[in-house]
């Protein structure tokens, strides 16, 4: 079956230690240790799956126990995993989080990823795709292959770009010429990125500018939208974000508008964080219809 979405990005095991108690520095804390999958590709394209999307993941996983555990998980969530490369060892993720479950500090080990080089994309696949999204974890020369094709076949490209310093790598090649659908950076990454109006006049349709518990800001050339995010009491907030995109892509492939998109989101997060899960298994039943 042809995918309805096809992601370009990280795929990688996490490894979550949550504290018992107050963290205390310089020290070992009692608490618990927990191995996920994760990688914000992956994330988000097993978010879309269990969405009910057809959906492809374009990543890269090592030739070792750790990638053949990930690529059932993913495989068995409903993702095709097809398109991902072999080879080298699989990225981790070390998150520690304080005892509200909030992160303390992430250690990111993503040098495989640097492996998924324009050379390996399928470019059928990606000029078949109604919707693209791009990780911003992913070399720079890849995103803007990306871009390329999909502005060559009129697909439609949302990216995240994931950091303050993969925001920098992306800024030079956002170009009126090849428009982007949609950008989801923080405060920081928008910074980087330049300015919201800045970033329209490069191309991007819709400029959705996240602040966690404070909410967000949608934004297009001709309206602007300040969303409240639900309360909730967090337990684990590793993949909200990736939630958060998923629901936003699969509302709009819905013909949702893009605030009733960008709602969809915000409810996605509050659920992923009120979970222990990276992904909530249970995500689709627990949205509102």
């Amino acid at each position: 079956m042809t995918p309805e979405v096809v992601v370009v990005g990280g795929a990688n095991v996490d490894m979550k230690a949550r504290v018992a108690a107050p963290l205390v520095a310089g020290t070992s804390n009692p608490g618990s240790v927990v191995r996920t999958p994760g990688g914000v590709g992956r994330n988000v394209a097993e978010n879309l799956a269990r969405l009910g999307r057809v959906v492809a993941l374009v990543s890269t996983v090592g030739n070792d126990p750790d990638g053949d555990w990930l690529l059932e998980w993913t495989a068995t969530a409903g993702v095709d995993v097809a398109p991902v490369l072999r080879g080298g060892q699989t990225g981790r993720y070390v998150a520690v989080l304080d005892v509200h479950g909030d992160l303390s500090v992430g250690v990111s080990d993503m040098a495989s990823t640097e492996a998924l080089g324009p050379e390996v994309l399928d470019h059928d696949l990606i000029r078949s795709a109604t919707l693209v999204v791009v990780d911003g974890n992913i070399p720079a020369t890849t995103v803007d292959a990306v871009l390329a094709l999909s502005a060559s076949a009129g697909v439609r490209v949302v990216i995240d770009p994931v950091s303050v310093a993969k925001s920098r790598r992306i800024a030079p090649l956002l170009r009126t010429e090849r428009p982007v659908f949609a950008i989801t950076p923080n405060e920081d990454e928008l910074a980087a990125l330049g300015s919201v109006a800045g970033l329209h006049r490069r191309g991007v349709e819709v400029v959705w500018v996240r602040r966690g518990a404070a909410g967000s800001t949608l934004s297009t050339a001709a309206d602007l939208v300040e969303l409240e995010a639900p309360h909730v009491d967090p337990v684990d907030v590793t993949g909200a974000g990736d939630a958060m995109l998923a629901a936003f892509c699969h509302r709009v492939l819905a013909g949702d508008d893009l605030e009733t998109a960008a709602r969809a989101g915000h409810e996605a997060a509050a659920l992923t964080v009120a979970s222990p899960h990276t992904v909530r298994p249970d995500l689709h039943a627990m949205m509102t219809p």
